[in-house]
């Protein structure tokens, strides 16, 4: 599904305007992106948990040259999916 048909889907299950639609997502896109800067978690109860996780710095390998290389710490975004969305997905098991 990409946007588009994700606008279209939002749209006609709530009877926004597809514009409407566009701009809730975005504004939904925006809002969890925030927070995650932040340092925050997002937890959408039934859907799952938005959070960052630190990754620590760490040797790595070219691997096509094996040269040794230094890999910086970062901070990632991630998802948890919820309970609910999991048995969704496996077919309500």
């Amino acid at each position: 599904m990409n946007k588009r048909e994700l606008v279209e889907a939002v749209a006609s299950s709530t009877d926004l305007s597809a514009a409407a639609a566009e701009r809730a997502i975005e504004a939904l896109a925006e809002a969890i992106t925030d927070a995650l800067a932040k340092g925050d978690k997002v937890a959408i109860p039934g859907f799952g948990t938005f959070e960052t996780r630190s990754r620590a710095a760490r040797t790595g390998r070219n691997p096509q040259t094996g040269e040794t290389l230094e890999i910086a710490a970062s901070t990632s975004a991630a998802f948890k999916p919820a309970t609910k969305l999991k048995q969704a997905v496996n077919g309500g098991k």
